[in-house]
């Protein structure tokens, strides 16, 4: 058994981490630690030794843990990391705050994030992936970000240090972002929530939102999402190549390419991990051979595969 340091949260070995991922498989870290605050996260990686591997985690919707589980200690932050703060025309938010919950207070104090009301994850993992929809990106928003480094320290992040990209930043290695501050437009607060109900009832009607997802499976091969605009083309969307490759609803094992929406892969029940993976890999090369489109992850894959 490694050696860890104390910490006043909680930290726990050898942790099953399917239960925290939106498609519901996965195996166990080494050890989960979820830091009380700041300070205890500081702590721990200060005195943690540099040989282990820190993975840290949002809510697991854009996840798949492999079935082997993962070598390292995977940090998953909670309630000393969800606050929001509105200040001005900034909104400033703990990593762990729901992208919705940022959305929802924003708007009650006539600022726009509703762009992050329908993203299906926190705040940090917002930033990391520069998510965004209907023609906004968490960078279009974003003013900095503060992170623990692996040696401790506390650092601040602007737009430059993020290099942000579509649906990828730049990002210090075994860093773990902590909080992030946006400046916001104004906007009449009843007609952002309108907006952002409206938003919600579509992404109901168009994705499978009942179902265990991980979110979009691949990014759209033209380096932008939808815009919800009635003028977007749909030649180089992600699910546009999938069904010209015949693969809406393609199974392999549990998983599933979603009837509902064919770029969402789904559980049905009993996947593993390698179902889901080899599934995707699958549809990856199809996609190739019948339109010569390399499409790429965005679900993010971590872990080891099982030993047979």
């Amino acid at each position: 058994m490694m050696n860890l340091p104390e910490v006043r949260g909680k930290l726990t070995p050898n942790r099953d981490l399917s239960d925290l991922t939106w498609m519901r498989v996965g195996g166990p870290a080494d050890f989960l630690f979820q830091p009380a605050d700041v300070e205890d996260l500081q702590a721990f990686l200060r005195q943690l030794s540099p040989e282990i591997d820190v993975f840290p985690m949002g809510v697991g919707s854009n996840l798949i843990v492999r079935d082997g589980g993962l070598r390292a200690v995977v940090i998953r932050l909670g309630r000393g990391f969800n606050g929001i703060e509105v200040e001005g025309d900034t909104v400033t938010a703990g990593a762990a705050a729901l992208d919705a919950h940022v959305a929802r207070k924003a708007a009650d104090a006539g600022l726009d994030l509703t762009f992050l009301r329908t993203i299906p994850g926190s705040i940090g993992g917002a930033v990391r992936m520069n998510a965004g929809c209907y023609g906004l990106y968490t960078a279009d928003v974003f003013q900095k970000a503060t992170i623990v480094t692996r040696d401790g320290a506390l650092h601040t992040l602007g737009p430059d240090d993020l290099s942000f990209q579509y649906r990828q930043t730049e990002f210090p290695d075994g860093a773990v972002l902590v909080s992030a501050t946006f400046k916001a437009p104004a906007g009449d607060p009843q007609a952002l929530h309108t907006r952002m109900e409206a938003q919600l009832q579509k992404r109901n009607d168009t994705q499978p939102t009942k179902d265990r997802s991980a979110g979009s499976t691949f990014r759209n091969p033209a380096g932008f999402s939808s815009t919800g605009h009635a003028d977007d083309v749909h030649d180089l969307k992600a699910w546009k190549v999938i069904d010209d490759a015949g693969l809406r609803g393609a199974r392999k094992g549990g998983a599933q390419m979603s009837e509902k929406h064919s770029n969402f892969m789904i559980n049905t029940g009993d996947a593993t991990a390698a179902d889901l993976e080899q599934l995707g890999e699958e549809v990856r090369k199809k996609v190739y051979d019948s339109s010569g489109i390399k499409l790429q992850w965005e679900i993010m894959r971590v872990g080891d595969p099982q030993i047979k």
